[in-house]
């Protein structure tokens, strides 16, 4: 790898944030590699950026890139929601997002890191009551938001004992240009676009809204923050927006649409209301979000 660059590895960097955080450190000027269990189409790579077709779970194949490869700092993005019960599915999701992390861990060159981010989610608060804050004791209610919260009890465990330097973010719902489809401000923004009919719940949910640049940023200032290590972070806008406000803001922007209020029935023990206590982040990594939502908004349809 190159000479004066420091050296940064994202974990699930061909995914919507690794992507984003990819482009930004190349253009801030690191030397960045990605870590990505299926390998990006051609015309998804980003020019300068070196790509290992690795699952992390994998202890030989990680190990072959550890023991070539020596970094400064890692962002752990790997890993995807799913809400499986134990029994359906929930054994993988326990592998993918704690024992592959384990592995990761075990065979990263220690001595050259300077940072490991592991970036946690929302779920890890199940349904505590809003806002959510890293004070509170976690509530896993599925095996990947236990997982999500075991790992980062691992990493916090490291830092007290081994002076492991890791600063767990946990992002609530991220939105911006090139998110899956299949996402909810796509699957919206298709809808209106379109001009369809298309089932939604009531709305009536509230949830914390964060836009990708944001969220980047946020993660460069975790990255170069030497007083954050051990911590768990929210990361994440702090302002409670209802689902039917979002969707009657894209319609508006939009100028059409015909979603189906109430055809759709809430999920089984929904959180109603799921937003962040962004205080901490504030406090230790001087980072607010900056972009509001019409603005974000306006900047994802932009895209249609």
């Amino acid at each position: 790898m190159g000479g004066g660059a420091d050296r940064l590895l994202i974990v699930g960097g061909a995914g919507f944030i690794g992507k984003n955080l990819a482009l930004s450190s190349i253009k801030k000027g690191y030397d960045v590699s990605v870590i990505s269990l299926h390998s990006p189409a051609s015309n998804e790579k980003i020019m300068g950026v070196q790509y290992f077709t690795v699952d992390i779970c994998n202890s030989q194949k990680i190990n072959q890139v550890m023991s070539n490869n020596k970094f400064d700092y890692v962002v752990n993005l790997s890993g995807y929601v799913n809400h499986a019960s134990y029994l359906n599915g929930g054994k993988e999701v326990v592998d993918a997002h704690f024992n592959g992390v384990v592995n990761l861990i075990n065979f990263i060159d220690w001595g050259s890191l300077k940072n490991f981010i592991q970036i946690g989610s929302s779920d890890e608060y199940g349904n505590r009551v809003a806002p959510q804050g890293e004070y509170m004791r976690e509530d896993p209610i599925s095996p990947y938001s236990f997982s999500k919260v075991s790992i980062g009890y691992f990493l916090q465990m490291l830092h007290r004992t081994e002076n492991f330097p890791s600063v767990i973010l946990r992002l609530f719902l991220v939105y911006g240009p090139g998110q899956a489809s299949n996402r909810f401000m796509p699957q919206i923004i298709n809808g209106c676009s379109n001009n369809d009919k298309f089932d939604t719940s009531y709305g009536d949910q509230i949830r914390d809204f964060c836009h990708i640049d944001d969220i980047v940023k946020g993660i460069f200032c975790a990255l170069m923050s030497n007083n954050s290590y051990g911590e768990i972070i929210n990361l994440a806008s702090g302002s409670p927006i209802k689902i039917k406000y979002v969707i009657d803001l894209i319609q508006k922007l939009i100028g059409k649409g015909l979603p189906q209020y109430g055809a759709v029935p809430y999920r089984l023990d929904e959180n109603m209301e799921l937003y962040a206590d962004v205080s901490k982040a504030k406090k230790l990594l001087s980072w607010e979000s900056s972009i509001g939502l019409e603005d974000g908004l306006k900047d994802m349809i932009a895209q249609y």
